[in-house]
Order: C-alpha cells, then sequence, then structure tokens
C-alpha cells in the first residue's frame, strides 16, 4: 500500500497530563510505554489514561525494549543540567538501573536514543556535552554515536556529529540510521561485526533550514532540526521535524514525502518519535518533548517490525 498522508483529524490524544512524553515504545504483549518526566516511564493504559512507574530522576528521552521486555532509557541530562546515562527499567520486577554513564573516557551526559540489533548491541547517541539545553543546537559538532555489547564492553563508533538524535535500523541491520539535528539531515552508517560502524554518509536531502542565531527569522513550517526516525515496512524512514510540527519520511528512492503536518500546533505539537503497536503494527503513536499528551492514529503502512516485536 502506497504511503498517504493522515490528517491531523485523525490523531487521537492520549494519556493527557504525561510530562514531556519525548518517545514511545510497544512492547510484544501490546503494552505501551512513553517517556515522562516524572518517573522511570509512563504505561498507556488501554483506556486511553497513564500510570507512572520507576524513579523520577533527569529527563527519560528516547526509549525501546530489548527482546526480554525491559525498557532501555536515554536520559537526556542536560535538559536538567544533570547526568545523561543508558538506564534499563523492568516493568515485570520494577528494577531499575544504570547500564552506563561513561564511555571511552567521556561522561554521558545527553543520551538520546537507544535502537537494540538482533545480536543484542544498544546503539544509542550522545548529543552533545554542551552545558545547557540552549547552547546544545548551535552547530557544535561534539556529539557521539556509542554501543554497549552483550558482553559488557563499550566504545564510541562515531564521533563529530552535530546533535544526533533518533536512530533505526536497517531491517536487515546492515545500516544504522541517525538523525543530525543541527545538520537538518539524518546520516546512514554500514554495520559491522563486533559492534562497529564503518564512515558515515547523508541519506536523502536535507530537509529543511536551521535558524541561524543572528539571522533572519525563518518561517517555522521550512525548519528542518531532524529528531526522532523510524522505517515502516516498505522501507520510508519517518523523520520527525518537531520545530515545524511535521513528520516526513525519506522513500527507498530517496524522495521525501510529508506524511503529517500541523502548521498550527494544536494537535500535532513538536513530534519527536514515531512508534507503531497493534496486531498489524498499524497503530502509530507520536511523542512530542512539548505536548502533554501522545498522539494515536491509524497509519497507512505498518511499521517495521523491532527486535522486542519479533
Amino acid at each position: 500500500m502506497p504511503l498517504t498522508p493522515i490528517p491531523t483529524q485523525a490523531f487521537q490524544k492520549i494519556a493527557v497530563g504525561i510530562d514531556r512524553p519525548e518517545d514511545v515504545v510497544v512492547g510484544r504483549d501490546g503494552r505501551v510505554f512513553a517517556s515522562d518526566h516524572q518517573a522511570a516511564v509512563a504505561e498507556i493504559l488501554p483506556d486511553g489514561s497513564f500510570r507512572r512507574m520507576g524513579p523520577m530522576g533527569g529527563a527519560p528521552n528516547g526509549l525501546n525494549m530489548d527482546a526480554q521486555g525491559r525498557i532501555i532509557i536515554a536520559n537526556f541530562g542536560i535538559y536538567d543540567r544533570e547526568e545523561g546515562p543508558l538506564q534499563r527499567f523492568d516493568p515485570a520486577s520494577g528494577r531499575h538501573e544504570i547500564l552506563l554513564a561513561e564511555v571511552d573516557g567521556k561522561r554521558l551526559t545527553s543520551s538520546n536514543y537507544p535502537v537494540i540489533d538482533r545480536s543484542g548491541n544498544i546503539w544509542c547517541a550522545n548529543s552533545t556535552h554542551a552545558e545547557t539545553w540552549p547552547q546544545a543546537l548551535d552547530g557544535r559538532s561534539d556529539g557521539f554515536i556509542f554501543v554497549l555489547r552483550p558482553d559488557g564492553s563499550s566504545s564510541i563508533v562515531a564521533e563529530g556529529l552535530k546533535f544526533p538524535n533518533g536512530m533505526a535500523l536497517s531491517a536487515d541491520e546492515t545500516w544504522l540510521y541517525c538523525a543530525q539535528t543541527s545538520g537538518a539531515d539524518v546520516l546512514r552508517f554500514p554495520m559491522h561485526s563486533g559492534g562497529r560502524l564503518g564512515p558515515g554518509e547523508r541519506y536523502g536531502p536535507v530537509l529543511g533550514k536551521l535558524q541561524q542565531p543572528a539571522g533572519p527569522q525563518q518561517d517555522p513550517n521550512e525548519l528542518g532540526y531532524t529528531d526522532g526516525v523510524g522505517f515502516d515496512a516498505e522501507g520510508n524512514l519517518w523523520v520527525c521535524l518537531p520545530a515545524a510540527n511535521k513528520v516526513v519520511a525519506i522513500t527507498p528512492g530517496l524522495n521525501v514525502l510529508t506524511v503529517f503536518h500541523d502548521p498550527t500546533g494544536a494537535v500535532i505539537n513538536h513530534p519527536t518519535n514515531v512508534t507503531w503497536g497493534g496486531d498489524d503494527l498499524k497503530d502509530l503513536y507520536v511523542g512530542s518533548i512539548r505536548a502533554d499528551y501522545v498522539l494515536k492514529a491509524r497509519s497507512p503502512v505498518a511499521g517495521q517490525r523491532l527486535v522486542h516485536q519479533l
């Protein structure tokens, strides 16, 4: 089925009252979890309400789930001027732990989004070492991607990046894709055995404009600050553009389609991640860094099945 736009009115607001729901993850059993600034995670219940789980601390950001159903949390500590480790929360036992706080001698201050491959490697971005959030998007290239391997070893596998953010794996796990927020683009890296990456390259075009500190005010609808990314089952890479209240998709032919856009921000407000769930993987969930709710709609295309959904 071709990828067709989703109208704004098709979205339903759920988990109203949640705090900074940057990302959503859906388990194999259908349970839905979202980031929440007041806890480790929040579970979104079938009636649309939510309950907080685990301890408060830092700013839980990108979420994913391992094959055992444990939630991997990238903590964007810089948001609160705190540390930003990679964490794990087990909904079954309630255990909350730090998996990694430092890699190759560098403290994690802004872990952003984790992905897990079928070998059990956890890949994650540390977006910046800027001291404050306003400084983070000034174009500095101090971000890096790191990996935590199943044997407990870790290393930086790509660096010199402009605020690396959301990540996704190709279906055959030969490529790792990463949004470069202050580059307004997406990079991809060849994946090698042993939890290693080859040199990166741009995937598709630059996706919009950036606001220069001393430059003229840009039209918000044209801003290209890339955030969360995710593949659907047909190989389209969905890319969130929060400053434009827009989500686009880079097709396998490298064309760019607008999937949904709300210039007013009344409903689609700073979308930061897309996630699929449901029996047919067509239940679409959209996280936000600014809204106090999560959006849900039916997707025209199923999502790519992730390691915890196999």
